[in-house]
């Protein structure tokens, strides 16, 4: 009996395994090859990412693993999925640029796979430990690729930054943790949400509860815990921001909505208080701290504080079309934002890689290709019909509408109107401007995976019956 317990578990965390040793034997690699072994362990890492994705879709099997630490069900599939991609598109992107950036040693992609690791067990954490667990494996990874470019003081800044008040979201976190644990006596979220139900509920565990969306809220980078995120993203080597910006923000988000839905559902009306609150304030401020913005990296960190609040407007519905919102606007945030990195690391000229905004100016004389793929992400970014990012946004605020929430979707839709104008700038800066100095050719990876995000934000994808839909509705449904 407990051989087949433990055996279904470890069908059910196959693809942590595989990437769990997986990483193992690619430090092993560059431990005895040398530095010379960077660009073979990145080419595994790529593969490895892959096996672990084609595992999780065709041979995982839904289910609960080792006494409900590890919760497999559609919605942990859908967002995993998603952060396979997300990290998988982010080892491709840094290839070329560590290269030249002369910081391309094999434990680049070794801490990108444990990092992915911790993100993959975030998603599927059954239980307060698990959970803890899965956020540090996957900060303490970033935290040091934040910092990889030891010769950049900038880079090496970001990691310090982002290290400390790290740090400090962790305390924040356990200490809500340890509330909510002493206040049910369970640490189990189904195990919590069944005392809940039966009327267990006092300002201490509502405290515990505050604290541990306050520790999660810093991993999206949401208002009032957003403040590490524009010079992280700045200072950071650009494929890392890219990383930042994409799978770290899924696992997180799905982190946050299965620890509310799956746990806290009982007082639901505790907790959506604090995510609209949250929301609010994350959607005003990215709409508008990103308008005087003259780097692209930074203007993109403020933009993903913005996006963040959009999707935990779903969450904030508490519904079943509310989960389906977020888990479709987290697929779209991730294309769209990986289709805008592979842009901005194509933005390279003899003298090395620019990020300032007014670099753009007549790309579309130059390169009219990249002219027109930006132009795409940042009208899907803006939510303009009938681009996937204005799907994405439909849902959510037609979530929060059938939850009585209308003054939240219309501060959504008025935050949106205000952030169109950052994004319309940098379309008028490439058609309508004088053109700048040209980019070198960008490489081959890059133009795959602006080519491949361009094509996923178009609404083909998206209509009622689409894969994308139908997998998110699943999703959805694991928690109703």
């Amino acid at each position: 009996m407990v051989s087949d317990m433990l055996s279904s578990s470890l069908w059910i965390v196959g693809p942590e395994l595989i990437l769990a040793v997986g990483a193992m034997v690619l430090l092993m690699i560059g431990v005895f090859k040398g530095e010379k072994s960077a660009q073979l362990v990145t080419s595994l890492a790529v593969a490895l990412l892959i096996i672990a994705l084609l595992w999780l879709v065709f041979i995982a099997p839904q289910g609960v693993a080792f006494g409900g630490s590890i919760l497999s069900d559609s919605f942990a599939s859908f967002m995993k999925v998603l952060v396979l991609i997300g990290s998988a598109a982010a080892v491709v992107m840094s290839a070329g640029y560590a290269e030249s950036e002369r910081f391309n040693r094999f434990e680049f992609p070794v801490l990108i796979v444990l990092s992915t690791l911790g993100m993959m067990v975030m998603v599927s954490a059954g239980d307060l430990i698990t959970l803890y667990l899965g956020l540090e494996l996957q900060s303490l990874a970033i935290y040091v690729l934040a910092a990889i470019n030891r010769d950049s003081v900038r880079s090496t800044e970001a990691g310090l930054k982002y290290f400390v008040l790290g740090a400090l979201s962790s305390g924040m976190l356990l200490y809500g943790a340890s509330m909510v644990y002493g206040f049910t006596g369970q640490i189990e979220l189904t195990a919590i949400a069944a005392s809940l139900a039966e009327g267990e509920r006092s300002l201490g565990l509502i405290v515990g509860l505050v604290f541990v969306l306050a520790g999660l809220a810093f991993k999206i980078s949401a208002v009032p815990f957003h403040m590490w995120t524009p010079d992280v993203y700045e200072g950071a080597p650009t494929p890392i921001t890219a990383l930042l910006a994409g799978a770290p923000k899924v696992a997180a988000m799905a982190l946050i909505v299965r620890f509310a839905m799956e746990g806290f559902q009982p007082v639901a009306i505790d907790w959506q208080q604090v995510i609209v609150f949250i929301s609010i304030a994350s959607m005003a401020f990215g709409a508008f701290a990103a308008i005087g913005q003259k780097s692209i990296k930074r203007l993109m960190a403020y933009s993903s504080i913005g996006h963040m609040g959009y999707a935990l407007v779903g969450l904030a519905a508490a519904n079943v079309e509310g989960v389906r919102g977020v888990a479709l606007y987290m697929a779209i945030y991730l294309a769209t934002t990986l289709g805008t990195f592979a842009v901005i690391l194509s933005m390279r000229r003899e003298d090395g890689p620019v990020d300032q905004i007014e670099d753009l100016s007549g790309l579309s004389r130059t390169n009219p290709v990249m002219a027109t793929f930006l132009t795409i992400m940042m009208l899907s970014l803006a939510g303009l019909p009938p681009l996937a990012g204005f799907f994405a946004k439909y849902f959510v605020f037609m979530a929060a509408v059938e939850s009585g929430l209308f003054a939240l979707a219309v501060i959504g839709v008025l935050a949106s109107v205000v952030a169109l104008y950052y994004y319309l700038r940098i379309v008028k800066l490439m058609w309508f401007d004088d053109q700048a100095k040209p980019f070198l050719p960008a490489p081959i990876e890059l133009r795959v995976v602006l080519w491949v995000a361009g094509l996923f934000v178009f609404p083909v994808y998206l209509f009622v019956g689409g894969p994308v839909f139908a997998a998110a509705s699943a999703a959805a449904q694991s928690f109703f």
